[in-house]
């Protein structure tokens, strides 16, 4: 997994940092971005994609990471109302350019997991499949999917009847299941379906809008 890191070694690249986003999936809760920079000659026993990881190896190596004095990494957080205001995949660019913003690395090189390139300054390429091809991509993934899985269990506190903990906002039977009985909380995005189609006429949005931050759902 260290092919691509290797290969820009030898052009003279010291500083490359591995960019991966979670969350463009689920119908609640934000997307979070990490960026990470591994001190040279690293290594992590295990690491890989962090789907590919049980919860207990991704909180591991998540502590591994996070404490090891050599390693840079940044995290970015965007919120529902601006994922629903710019689209997703803009809000997904959008937490990995504030990732890179609190790295205290500059990187000279960017691997970007997926095949969709946003600008940055800095030269970057894209890898299909790249938190299982490239170390750099792999550590900011598992760092971003812990972040967020971190954040959702907070969530789940705040609106139990939807049971985020354990779906972590993805479409599961369950989760539709309490959208069906409850209808959306603050925390479930609006532009996406079927939410969106399910509850967004003009009436549902000014009844969801009206909503206190106390816990009640739309019913």
């Amino acid at each position: 997994m260290s092919v691509y890191e290797n290969q820009l070694a030898e052009k003279g690249f010291q500083k490359v940092a591995g960019l991966d986003e979670v969350g463009r999936g689920p119908l609640a809760g934000p997307v979070v971005a990490a960026a990470c920079i591994l001190p040279k000659g690293a290594i992590f026993e295990n690491l890989n994609d962090s789907k590919k990881l049980t919860p207990d190896e991704r909180e591991s190596l998540y502590h591994q990471l996070v404490n090891e004095p050599n390693l840079a990494y940044g995290i970015g957080v965007v919120e529902i109302e601006v994922i629903d205001q710019i689209n997703i995949l803009q809000a997904s660019f959008l937490a990995m350019r504030q990732a890179l913003t609190v790295l205290k690395v500059k990187p000279d090189y960017l691997l970007i997991d997926g095949n969709q390139l946003p600008y940055f300054e800095i030269p970057a390429e894209c890898v299909i499949h790249g938190d299982s091809l490239s170390i750099s991509i792999a550590a900011a993934s598992i760092i971003a999917k812990v972040t967020r899985d971190r954040m959702m269990t907070e969530l789940d506190a705040k609106w139990p009847a939807y049971g985020f903990k354990n779906h972590k906002g993805y479409a599961t039977d369950e989760h539709m299941d309490a959208i069906r009985k409850f209808g959306p909380c603050p925390i479930h995005r609006k532009s996406f379906d079927p939410i969106k189609t399910m509850f967004f006429s003009d009436t549902h949005l000014d009844l969801f809008e009206s909503l206190p931050s106390n816990g009640k759902t739309l019913h």
